[in-house]
């Protein structure tokens, strides 16, 4: 057994601050807002109700990561592109992550569907509009594609983590997002589309490094925290050797300026464990209040106009 002694000790992870994660989120809003104004979009009840629409979605993921006691769990708005929650555990569990996205689309779906029943019913336009935003962006996000909630459901049922099935999907999720944009002349869902690209291509890379650490006998499938000094050092060399950028900074700043970027490099490369604990029934469950999600609001939509008629 290697001596764990002769390693250097890994950098400690600062622990991170919270308090003002109200504030960013806010701000991002504020600055989505303000990117659809700044294209054009005169329709100011649309933004309004695309926000709001966005922040009950994230709030549904927020919620349940915070019962699950995630930590550092935020709330960001990407402008033109849609907004996403984030939050970090040392060990997940399938249970908890399958509710924690389904918790996101569902609720959406439910309340899209109340509001078209009710906007028909009563022939209340703002209800209707609304409705079809709450239903069309989370039945969107239903879709098997990654990185959607839909793709990660799927990822998440599966018997254990595939890189390769990964990478394959995540370039056909790439090549069908750009395909629907450009078929729906939505310019954004192409860029978004390109950018999941981009995804696929730092996947190929964390493959090549985990084939390597694998030959090296390093563990990569566990959290920082529970990652040994040996470890550590390995995975820190293999990282550098595949990022030249990362290398080329190394060089030229001091050691404190590296560890923080070199930390975040290493949390990068590694798989956070997930405790299969999801049985059949469980699973069977999640697909059909996901294909629910999916099919429920287009037998609603042909019932009103069957009824309508």
């Amino acid at each position: 057994m290697e001596n764990q002694d002769f390693y250097p000790q890994k950098p400690e992870i600062e622990e991170k601050k919270t308090k003002k994660d109200s504030k960013k989120t806010i701000l991002s809003i504020l600055l989505f807002v303000a990117a659809f104004i700044l294209i054009g979009e005169n329709d100011y009840s649309f933004i309004f109700f695309l926000v709001i629409v966005l922040f009950i979605h994230e709030v549904g993921h927020f919620s349940f990561m915070k019962a699950f006691g995630y930590t550092n769990v935020k709330m960001l708005f990407v402008p033109l592109m849609g907004a996403f929650v984030t939050g970090e555990k040392e060990e997940y569990k399938q249970k908890q992550s399958l509710l924690v996205i389904l918790a996101g689309p569902i609720p959406g779906v439910i309340i899209g569907m109340i509001l078209l029943f009710y906007g028909v019913k009563w022939k209340v336009e703002w209800m209707s509009d609304i409705s079809f935003i709450f239903l069309f962006l989370n039945i969107m996000n239903l879709l098997p594609l990654d990185p959607l909630d839909g793709g990660q459901l799927l990822k998440l049922l599966g018997n254990k983590s595939q890189e390769l099935f990964q990478l394959v999907f995540s370039f056909i999720s790439s090549l069908v997002m750009i395909g629907i944009g450009w078929y729906f002349e939505m310019w954004i869902i192409v860029i978004f589309g390109f950018l999941m690209g981009l995804r696929v291509r730092s996947i190929q890379k964390n493959r090549q490094i985990h084939k390597e650490l694998k030959e090296k006998g390093v563990n990569y499938t566990q959290s920082y925290a529970s990652l040994s000094n040996r470890d550590f050092s390995i995975i820190k060399q293999v990282v550098i050797e595949h990022t030249p950028a990362l290398r080329s900074y190394i060089e030229n700043v001091d050691d404190e300026s590296v560890d923080p970027i070199v930390v975040r490099q290493v949390e990068g490369v590694l798989v956070v464990p997930i405790v299969r604990n999801a049985n059949l029934f469980f699973k069977l469950l999640t697909v059909i209040i996901w294909l629910s999600g999916l099919v429920l609001p287009f037998v609603l939509f042909f019932y009103l106009k069957i009824i309508a008629v």
